[in-house]
């Protein structure tokens, strides 16, 4: 039976071949949690009086409030880490990383299913694996059985083909995207991307890709894998964990959606939600305050280095505060040995430690009454940067680096 890559990774899991919208109970490999869905999944986890099903892939992540700002994320922090200690779970603290970053670096394989009390879980779908967010209830009982119900989603294509302009990267394109079908225009579906511009994207691109698929709504965004997986698997050490995973051309897609990347340009996603979507160069007159670029969307190596190839020799503008999070430590540690701190640094950029932050409106940046921020993250919904009066843009490292040098919004 032809299969799309949802269906082949659940299937592996379930014990038979699956059909579209059938409800299954499947194997899972990974549960994860981070500091604001973990106390609750800890206290659910409990009343069920178990051990932990798989204690070496149960991670338990610090990166929202890291370090904390209060008090009573102060005492979240200690459940999470007395329970990692209690049951052998993984813990990944503060300073480590944003958790979908570092599920990509140094957990997630190919042809797994991974399922984590964040919506972003999805980033890991990159990798060729099944990875979907689910409530702190649902996590608890994976954590406990090592198994889940799914209902398996419906696929559409998405099949990208050309090549891109200059300074246009794969966050335009899915900015692009979402604005084309809507911020629920897949929910519950999974988006399978393929195409020529696709195959030559680095995997850092596609983990872009992967990252926003649940912001239209979607269950799991997914690639094939093939030698750019298998690299970065092999720079991770993990290259024995490769697997192909390849579409059938004859499986069964609820929408096929074809898109040409040359005629794409630098995109930004306008208040208050992500496919309110305009090109860059229509925003012109749009004076920004602050300019954020890291989290698990654009926080990469790569994404630093696109700003620091705009930063270098250039000064932010004074009426623009300009706030760096490189994704995980293995980033910054990278960062700094290629210099690309010490450019941001004298470019008039502040640095925070690698985690969540600004993006969810916890500490490090949140905006003042009235305030824009353009920002790499995911969301820009009213309140997400930690306050409801404040405006937010989405937009590519390249066009927010710009954008922080002029002080307003540029392509």
């Amino acid at each position: 039976m032809a299969q799309t890559l949802a269906q082949k990774i659940i299937s592996a899991h379930s014990g038979h071949d699956v059909k579209i919208n059938e409800l299954v109970i499947a194997n899972i490999d990974i549960c994860m949690t981070q500091d604001g869905t973990g106390p609750l999944a800890i206290k659910e986890f409990k009343k069920l009086n178990k051990p932990l099903f798989n204690p070496e892939r149960t991670i338990l992540f610090i990166d929202h409030a890291a370090p904390s700002p209060r008090k009573e994320l102060s005492d979240a922090h200690i459940i999470i880490r007395n329970f990692a200690r209690e049951y052998g779970a993984q813990l990944s603290d503060i300073g480590s990383g944003v958790c979908h970053q570092r599920l990509v670096e140094d957990f997630v394989n190919p042809a797994e299913i991974l399922i984590g009390a964040d919506s972003h879980t999805c980033t890991s779908g990159a990798l060729g694996a099944f990875a979907t967010g689910m409530g702190s209830t649902d996590i608890a009982v994976g954590m406990a059985f090592g198994k889940t119900w799914f209902k398996v989603p419906p696929s559409f294509k998405i099949e990208v083909n050309g090549k891109f302009q200059e300074n246009v990267t794969s966050k335009d394109l899915m900015l692009y995207l979402i604005g084309l079908i809507g911020a629920d225009g897949a929910t519950y579906r999974a988006l399978e991307f393929c195409g020529e511009t696709i195959k030559n994207m680095s995997m850092s691109e596609r983990f872009t890709l992967a990252n926003m698929a649940v912001e239209a709504g979607a269950k799991a965004g997914l690639f094939e894998t093939d030698e750019k997986t298998y690299e970065y698997l092999k720079e991770r050490k993990r290259e024995d964990k490769f697997k192909e995973i390849k579409m059938d051309s004859d499986a069964q897609y609820e929408r096929i959606i074809k898109i040409d990347a040359s005629i794409i340009q630098p995109m930004v996603a306008c208040p208050h939600t992500v496919d309110n979507v305009k090109p860059a160069s229509e925003l012109k007159d749009v004076k920004i305050n602050q300019v954020f670029i890291g989290t698990c969307t654009n926080g990469r190596i790569e994404d630093l280095r696109i700003a620091a190839n705009v930063l270098k020799g250039n000064k932010v503008s004074p009426d623009v505060r300009l706030i760096i999070v490189p994704a995980s430590k293995d980033t910054y540690i990278q960062a700094s040995r290629e210099g690309l701190l010490e450019i941001f640094l004298e470019a008039g950029a502040n640095l925070l430690p690698s985690g969540c932050g600004p993006c969810v409106g916890v500490h490090g940046g949140i905006l003042g009454e009235g305030e824009v921020c353009l920002a790499t993250q995911n969301r820009n919904f009213q309140g997400r940067m930690g306050n409801t009066k404040g405006f937010i843009y989405l937009a590519s490292p390249y066009t927010a680096a710009k954008s922080a040098i002029k002080g307003c919004i540029c392509s």
